[in-house]
């Protein structure tokens, strides 16, 4: 088991204290994920970055937590999907995608089933998908635009999810009745 340090804004390098001052105010509390990523200055700036304009891409709540927790479950990332459940709950997600995405099974809606299918299928094979996957995914009603932002949502969520393996991050207090490993799925 490996361990990095978790920084508060007293220990965080110099060029670390303003990307977790803003993560304080943003949410009240600095995330241990900000406080471990903050280590290296420019991979917390990434991954703030990296999450606003996932946020702010053509995805709406629902879709938005389909394709990180669909990453998160798939990296087995003990940190992100406790986290994610979490924001989800605070975005109105409905609870019974939430634990379908947590227990790997397919999800009702046929939309955002092919949205967590053509996530998996861009994660587990490395970006490569057959014209066949893309026209499945075009006949539920996205496009290419969303091909595209399914990258962006990989990208943050590789950072964290690889930088959380590596590091242990405790899973924050406001997280940890979400608990989850992959060895409990009930799929």
């Amino acid at each position: 088991m490996t361990n990095l340090k978790v920084h508060n804004i007293e220990s965080a390098p110099e060029g670390s204290k303003p990307l977790l001052e803003k993560s304080q105010k943003a949410y009240g509390m600095i995330p241990g994920l900000h406080g471990m990523l903050a280590g290296a200055p420019e991979v917390l700036e990434a991954y703030q970055t990296l999450h606003e304009l996932f946020v702010n891409s053509s995805f709406n709540n629902e879709e938005l937590t389909v394709v990180w927790q669909t990453i998160n479950v798939e990296h087995a990332c003990h940190y992100c999907v406790p986290a994610h459940t979490g924001i989800a709950k605070m975005m109105k997600v409905d609870d019974a995608i939430t634990e379908a995405l947590r227990n790997e099974t397919p999800l009702e809606n046929s939309k955002l089933e092919a949205l967590r299918t053509m996530t998996l299928t861009i994660v587990r094979n490395r970006g490569h998908v057959t014209q066949e996957d893309l026209n499945v995914f075009y006949a539920a009603g996205y496009e290419e635009r969303q091909v595209l932002e399914i990258i962006l949502g990989l990208s943050q969520k590789t950072i964290s999810n690889y930088a959380n393996h590596i590091a242990n991050t405790p899973v924050d207090e406001a997280f940890q009745k979400f608990a989850w490993s992959k060895e409990n799925v009930v799929s």
